[in-house]
Order: C-alpha cells, then sequence, then structure tokens
C-alpha cells in the first residue's frame, strides 16, 4: 500500500515554499463502524455556488465561506467532506506561525488509505492565497487529496506555484491564530509530526508524541439564509 502525504512546506529562514511527498509501506486496517460511510466515491455532490461552513475546534469556532467558481473541484471535495462528516477528532497537525495551518489527514488510518488515491484535478489559481484564504496542499500535478491549509499572512508566493484557494475564513480568524504552533513544521523542516506517520498510524500517533496539537471537533453547512424572510414586510 503507497502512503502519499501532501505538504505545502515552508523554509521559512529563507523565504520560500516546496511540495514534497514520502512513501512508506504498512498494513491496512479494516475501516470502524463510525467512519465506513466516508468513502469517497460516494461523495460527488456538486457544491451550492456560495455556502459557509462553521468549525468547532479545540480553541473556539470559526467560519469559512466558500466562493465555488473560484475552485470548482476544491470546492466541491471541501463540501462533501464537512456534509459527511469527515472533520470530527481532526488535527491541526502542521501550524507554522506566520505562514499556515494545515489539516486534513483523517484519525482513522484506514479511512486515510480510503482517500489516499482519491485525488482531484489542478485548477489555475483565480483567488490567491491571502491571510484567512483556505487552500488544498498537494504533492505534485493533481494531487490534491483532503490535506488542506488556512494562511496565517500573505503567502501570494503560493499563488505561482499553483495553490488556488476557494473560500477564505469570515469569522473566527482570531481563533485560527491561537492554534498550537508549539510544534512548527514537520521533518524534514522541524520538529513536528512525521506525514507518513500521520497517515499510517492516525490520532493514536498525534495524541502520544504531540499531546498538545489542537483539533476540529466537527465541522457543519450553515443553513442557507431563507431570502423571503430579509424581504421587507408590508
Amino acid at each position: 500500500m503507497k502512503i502519499t502525504f501532501l505538504i505545502c512546506a515552508s523554509l521559512l529562514a529563507l523565504g520560500t515554499a516546496s511540495v514534497t511527498a514520502q512513501e512508506t509501506k504498512k498494513e491496512d486496517k479494516p475501516a470502524s463502524a463510525a467512519t465506513a460511510d466516508l468513502d469517497p466515491s460516494k461523495l460527488t455532490e456538486k457544491a451550492p455556488e456560495t455556502f459557509k461552513a462553521q468549525f468547532d475546534t479545540t480553541k473556539g469556532k470559526f467560519t469559512i465561506e466558500v466562493t465555488r467558481s473560484l475552485s470548482p473541484n476544491g470546492a466541491d471535495r471541501f463540501y462533501n467532506m464537512v456534509r459527511s462528516g469527515y472533520f470530527k477528532d481532526i488535527a491541526f497537525f502542521r501550524v507554522v506561525p506566520g505562514f499556515m495551518a494545515q489539516f486534513g489527514i483523517h484519525g482513522d488510518p484506514a479511512v486515510s488509505a480510503k482517500w489516499r488515491n482519491a485525488n482531484i484535478p489542478d485548477e489555475p489559481v483565480k483567488a490567491g492565497n491571502a491571510r484567512g484564504a483556505i487552500t488544498f496542499a498537494k504533492a505534485g500535478p493533481n494531487t490534491r487529496t483532503t490535506q488542506m491549509f488556512i494562511n496565517f499572512g500573505d503567502n501570494s508566493r503560493l499563488d505561482a506555484m499553483g495553490f488556488p484557494s476557494f473560500g477564505k475564513v469570515i469569522e473566527g480568524m482570531d481563533v485560527v491564530d491561537k492554534l498550537n504552533g508549539e510544534y512548527g513544521d514537520g521533518a524534514p523542516y522541524g520538529r513536528g509530526p512525521d506525514q507518513s506517520r500521520v497517515q499510517a498510524e492516525g490520532n493514536a500517533y498525534l495524541k502520544k508524541d504531540f499531546p498538545n496539537l489542537d483539533y476540529i471537533k466537527s465541522a457543519t453547512i450553515v443553513p442557507a439564509t431563507d431570502a423571503k424572510k430579509d424581504e421587507p414586510k408590508k
């Protein structure tokens, strides 16, 4: 079984960014009953043209507004992940202060294995990586799957590298700013989690070796406002 992890790695001292991937081998484990329905082949619904998703985390809540036209493939993938309940006990496993907070590897290795090759095609960058923008990570052409990151600052250098954002944090960016960055980047850039082990061992590895990481407790689609309710009454 090939384990490929997605990362937009930062070399902060040099002021540059790179994309890397690693491989390892582990034996697949059966999915638990609680995650058996998280099958990417069944989660292909088209997202609304605009929608909001609220994240409840160990640091508080924040809301993301998605505009599908910015990255239709990315928006559709994100929409289906949220609606399916994918974001439950999901770690912010790579938080680099001043750069970004990355998340999206599932805590159950069996679920990660299902999504590993569920790639979505690349798209042109229509909206860049400004502060608060959310973007899928990748490990080369057409390799976006489940990992994504929220930009802490202006990371426009990623635009030319083909990282299109698909939405932005519109409420609670102060919560995102508070996510624990004590572990920083992962190998080979820092002392944070090894992504190949996160893929293979899930939350068991993270909670044992990196006990202070923050987590997503849940994520939900915010119900669309009924336009008629906002119309002036006679």
